[in-house]
């Protein structure tokens, strides 16, 4: 089999385009594949199909998956076309998407990387930039994103996430599939209402609950969009909020103590912050004679621990009786 024939095959080449020539670059250890295309085969519009007579060619080039250690690129002069109702485009190729300078085996390559070891190392070790590399994964996303379809969600989750450690983004996504559906930059009340505007109106009548923290601009947001939906304050914050009202507590009454020389509450903030089920057996023994005391710190713990009891009701009948 010659080489032309061999890389047309590997690269499952179709009519009209065929292998015209394979170069081996020893020096630059590289293999530059050739390709050709049938003369007066007819040509269609990249967005409408529709046929058009020939305008041009450009050149063009891809970086396809190496050939054992040598780089392989593939060239072609690709026709542009005349279309009727889109102007002068320049006809697809098979083997790569518009404005990609690499063929779409090269980039699933790419992508396979970056699941394992994100953009910088995937660049790395395809010696590639980091523009290079974050455009390949764009291009995934916008795949993902064509072929996503309107699926209704019941419950969503709505969190702002550090980006950078500087910038905020907020994300929305689908509790029941672990799917991320939004994110939009900021964490205001206009950046959720950008999530919720990226729904259908089906879906956005669909959605019964939203999980959230206790952002006022969630909040508001939510309200707007989703007036029929449930707003649930997820257990994580609350129990957070708990937690820094004991240690407020526990600040305001250690103070006092002080003032009569009792240092019972010295050194103790992260006993009642601690979750008990994590707790030692000795971190229990120490903690125990804290816990049962008649200080207001203790008895603030007691009411954040059974307010924890809460998220174990299933039925609302019940729960809102134990609130």
């Amino acid at each position: 089999m010659r080489d032309r024939e061999l890389y047309a095959r590997i690269l499952g080449l179709s009519e009209p385009w065929m292998g015209a020539d394979v170069e081996l670059d020893t020096a630059g250890r590289s293999v530059v594949v050739r390709l050709g295309r049938r003369a007066g085969a007819t040509l269609t519009c990249p967005v409408c199909d529709q046929s058009g007579p020939g305008y041009d060619t450009q050149p063009r080039r891809w970086r396809h998956l190496d050939t054992c250690q040598f780089q392989t690129i593939l060239e072609a002069d690709v026709p542009r076309m005349s279309c009727p109702e889109h102007g002068v485009r320049q006809v697809r190729v098979p083997w790569a998407e518009p404005n990609s300078r690499f063929t779409a085996l090269f980039e699933r390559l790419a992508i396979d990387w970056m699941t394992e070891a994100g953009r910088s190392a995937t660049a790395r070790q395809l010696h590639l930039s980091w523009a290079e590399a974050d455009g390949i994964m764009q291009r995934a996303v916008d795949r993902g994103l064509a072929r996503r379809t309107a699926e209704t969600m019941v419950t969503v989750g709505v969190d702002e996430k550090s980006f950078q450690g500087r910038e905020f983004v907020t994300v929305m996504c689908d509790l029941e599939t672990g799917r991320v559906w939004h994110v939009a930059d900021g964490r205001g009340s206009d950046s959720l209402k950008e999530c919720y505007e990226s729904l259908t109106p089906e879906q956005r009548s669909g959605v019964a609950a939203v999980a959230m923290d206790m952002h006022q601009p969630y909040v508001t947001a939510t309200q707007s969009a989703l007036p029929e939906a449930t707003i649930v304050f997820d257990k994580f914050h609350i129990a957070k909020l708990a937690g820094d009202a004991v240690d407020q507590v526990r600040r305001q009454e250690a103070k006092v103590l002080a003032e009569l020389l009792d240092d019972r509450l010295k050194r103790t903030r992260y006993s009642w912050l601690r979750n008990p089920l994590d707790e030692s057996p000795q971190q229990r023994r120490e903690f125990e004679p804290l816990r049962n005391s008649n200080l207001k710190t203790a008895r603030a713990w007691a009411i954040k621990e059974t307010l924890m009891d809460f998220f174990r009701y299933s039925r609302k009948s019940v729960a809102q009786t134990f609130f």
